[in-house]
């Protein structure tokens, strides 16, 4: 399953908070070379948690808290890769559950074929979102997961 990137941008926070349209993964590359603004990784975080306590911790998941404190108003190139991975696991799980309950219930769930780890903790890394994004999809197809 591909999610694409107008989902993902969506996820981010839209044109609103990237300041621009993204229509394809070219644009979403650029947009996240050139450094996302803070405000999108904001924007996953409410999707996911409607409390500030927890919005803060997966905030901070990302990006450590003294440096995203300081950042004015951009993320480097590799905070906007890690809020990016993060984007693209809650766009997928987003086409299978929705909005909500259900989704913030299945990324805030030990899953068994990810050792135990939430999807969360496990979209920490590259290979651990593509595992995520595995299950979604065989959740979308029907199959046993």
């Amino acid at each position: 399953m591909t999610t694409d990137a107008a989902a993902i941008a969506e996820v981010l926070g839209g044109p609103e908070v990237l300041g621009r349209e993204i229509r394809s993964f070219a644009d979403l590359e650029r947009a996240v070379m050139a450094g996302l603004p803070k405000a999108a990784l904001r924007h996953v975080a409410e999707i996911v948690f409607p409390d500030a306590r927890r919005r803060r911790r997966l905030i901070y998941a990302v990006v450590p808290e003294a440096s995203y404190k300081r950042r004015r108003q951009c993320l480097t190139p590799a905070e906007s890769a890690r809020a990016e991975r993060l984007a693209r696991v809650v766009a997928a799980a987003r086409r299978v559950w929705g909005d909500g309950g259900d989704l913030a219930n299945f990324l805030t769930t030990p899953h068994p074929m990810l050792e135990g780890r939430t999807p969360l903790e496990a979209a920490r890394s590259e290979i651990g979102a593509r595992r995520v994004e595995q299950i979604l999809a065989a959740l979308e197809w029907g199959l046993p997961v």
